[in-house]
């Protein structure tokens, strides 16, 4: 049996603000000498995409900090999850955080592996030249076989 710590992530969200913690925390655990395994399901396909275009709301977020307090109907307005988008990235580039882009890069030099759910994959309709190449494709299963072993495993 192997010393090396395992990390298995499950990877739900396809939102700018979700994506962060799988990318974060996996390259930090692989730093830290982790074996990584991120699995992505239904929305999280969004983040293995080769063209991101990923967007923020604040609607069903209450915790989305405003720079000015902006009223829930105001937010369901057409043009305001561009804008609260834009404003996201803004406060990303300024505090210097990597780009999601840069964090996958990261990853995948790091020998992180990046699973993209098969059924889900099936179910929308995608195509595997849409992925970045670096992607594997599993179901389930294929998770639980690593996710059965590892040492934490963590649910975004």
């Amino acid at each position: 049996m192997s010393d090396t710590k395992k990390l298995a992530i499950i990877a739900t969200k396809g939102t700018l603000d979700w994506a962060y913690p799988p990318f974060i925390l996996a390259s930090t655990a692989a730093a830290l000498g982790y074996e990584v395994q991120i699995f992505f399901t239904f929305y999280g396909l969004q983040l293995l995409k080769q063209e991101l275009n990923l967007q923020v709301t604040s609607l069903g977020n209450p915790a989305m900090e405003m720079p000015i307090p902006v009223p829930v109907l105001v937010q369901a307005l057409p043009g305001m999850q561009s804008f609260m988008t834009g404003m996201m990235k803004k406060k990303l580039q300024q505090k210097g955080v990597a780009s999601i882009e840069q964090l996958r890069e990261i990853c995948v030099e790091a020998e992180v592996k990046l699973i993209a759910c098969q059924m889900t994959v099936d179910l929308f309709d995608l195509h595997k030249e849409d992925f970045l190449p670096t992607v594997e494709f599993g179901g389930a299963a294929t998770f639980f076989e690593f996710a059965g072993e590892a040492d934490i495993t963590l649910y975004i």
